[in-house]
């Protein structure tokens, strides 16, 4: 008899209920918060889905994230291997091949000057740099904290890991996928305040047909120019035009299917999952996390203004041929900030089409954080 309930005393023991936290119940309600929206809501189901259900599982059985080095039999959790791919930069790189062989570079060929306007949406990027090192941040903290303005996950997670800011991967990412997932609630406000209507109103000239060479041409010609400036850059520049290559080039289309569909989405799922995993409760909960999320935010509503304001000022140079709602499209978050522009423009006027226009400096404003990411890592001595 003894034995029987020394065992079942032993399995309530091993219980979560015995081994928990308050943190990690209230961790545990946040990625329910999370479900629920990426499920009801639809907000980045494919991210937040797996991002959450990854903070679900480590505050329940903080184990499953378990380090080689920590555990009793040389063995880690099964996360912990996931996350080293994302610690290894593989899985943000890879990312970025599935998004090249997605991506049509057409609008941003057709119209060289959306990379101003990508370029300048990266504006908040070194804003909230700037911001995090008065906030008490160290240098290579606040550049992986501030890529978030970029509205980039992927990358945020490159450059926390290029740059050893580990310890702060979780939030970042969180708080990174996060913002791309509310870009639809962001970035109106914004928009509109800075914008007339008559400015929402303005109707821009159909784009120029771009050729199949020009296409063929343009991740090569990229991948030289970028990579000669910025050699760190590679990893992702690299993938990015290697994936659209595979997409444009026409002799590889199992390639291009490959890159992506089944690979982007198991490395959705692996990346999601463990990023998610890295919000644990003690990791999460502190004073930090709460200054990352806002600085985030900040980064992000000043690269949305900086990418408005300047397509305002191209609106004045080019006297009013140019929408300045396509700016806010400069952030990353493709192609999401590219259907907001859309959808803004069509409210001040129905028959008002922004969507191919906005696609030119969405596309630009993933080279722009990739370069942005490349740029810290050049100014730290980081290869």
């Amino acid at each position: 008899m003894s034995y029987v309930l020394e065992t079942i005393g032993n399995l309530l023991h091993q219980s979560a209920f015995f081994n928990l936290t308050w943190g990690n119940f209230l961790m545990v309600a946040v990625a329910l918060v999370f479900l629920y929206l990426a499920i009801v809501h639809e907000y980045e189901p494919l991210l937040l889905v797996p991002i959450s259900f990854g903070m679900l599982l480590v505050n329940l059985y903080p184990d499953i994230m378990l380090s080689i080095e920590d555990s009793s039999n040389g063995v880690g959790g099964l996360l912990h291997y996931f996350y080293l791919l994302d610690e290894w930069s593989i899985l943000p790189s890879l990312i970025f091949l599935g998004v090249g062989a997605m991506t049509d570079f057409g609008p941003l060929i057709a119209n060289p000057a959306s990379f101003l306007l990508g370029a300048a949406a990266q504006f908040g990027i070194f804003a909230a740099y700037i911001l995090a090192i008065l906030l008490g941040f160290n240098d290579k903290a606040a550049a992986a904290i501030s890529i978030i303005g970029g509205a980039d996950g992927p990358t945020s997670i490159f450059l926390a890991g290029k740059l050893g800011q580990t310890q702060y991967m979780g939030p970042i990412a969180v708080a990174a996928y996060s913002y791309m997932s509310l870009v639809p609630i962001i970035q109106p406000p914004i928009m509109r305040l800075l914008t007339t209507e008559k400015e929402r109103k303005i109707k821009m000239t159909q784009l120029r047909p771009v050729s199949k060479i020009e296409k063929v041409l343009f991740p090569i010609v990229v991948t030289i120019v970028v990579v000669l400036i910025l050699p760190t850059t590679a990893p992702l520049v690299g993938m990015l035009m290697l994936g659209n290559l595979f997409r444009e080039c026409g002799v590889v289309k199992q390639l291009t299917e490959t890159a992506s569909n089944a690979l982007m989405y198991i490395v959705v799922i692996v990346l999601g999952t463990s990023v998610g995993a890295t919000t644990s409760a003690e990791a999460f909960l502190n004073t930090d996390t709460i200054k990352i999320v806002i600085l985030g935010l900040v980064a992000f509503a000043f690269g949305t203004a900086a990418g408005v304001l300047f397509g305002k000022l191209m609106c004045a140079l080019t006297h009013g041929k140019v929408n300045p709602l396509i700016g806010s499209a400069g952030v990353s978050a493709v192609p999401m900030a590219a259907r907001v522009s859309q959808k803004e423009g069509a409210k001040a006027d129905p028959t008002n089409f922004l969507l191919m226009h906005a696609m030119g400096p969405n596309v630009a404003g993933v080279i722009g954080t990739a370069v942005a990411a490349g740029a810290f890592m050049a100014m730290f001595g980081i290869v």
